[in-house]
């Protein structure tokens, strides 16, 4: 976490905006964008299996969205989604279902190898 900070990003909608980051944000702010494209971020969470990155998620805001909400969410780049926290959970939840039917797999892949009924 960083401390709060506030910068001014010029944008060529709403010329200079000055905008207060979350602690949490870790954003570079490029000027000339526009403001509804402005984007606080967190550090990536990476998701990693044999030494390759599968996914991230971070925490994200927009604050001037114009389309979708403006509220601290989590992006998780397996689903190119933000979510909020009932969705994160329902995706956790889903998550550790495919989990035990990974882990199904392994035992039939285990009895597989060890000479049972194919």
């Amino acid at each position: 976490m960083t401390e709060l900070r506030t910068v001014t990003i010029h944008t060529l909608d709403h010329g200079d905006v000055t905008v207060t980051c979350p602690a949490w944000c870790t954003t570079q702010h490029e000027p000339n964008g526009y403001r509804a494209d402005i984007l606080h971020s967190g550090p990536d969470v990476a998701l990693v299996f044999h030494g390759r990155t599968i996914g991230d998620a971070s925490l994200v805001q927009s604050p001037y969205a114009e389309r979708l909400g403006r509220k601290v969410g989590v992006s998780v780049s397996l689903l190119g989604q933000t979510l909020d926290p009932v969705q994160l959970y329902s995706l956790a939840a889903a998550l550790d279902g495919y989990a035990d039917r990974l882990r199904d797999l392994g035992d039939q892949l285990h009895a597989l190898l060890n000479g049972g009924a194919e």
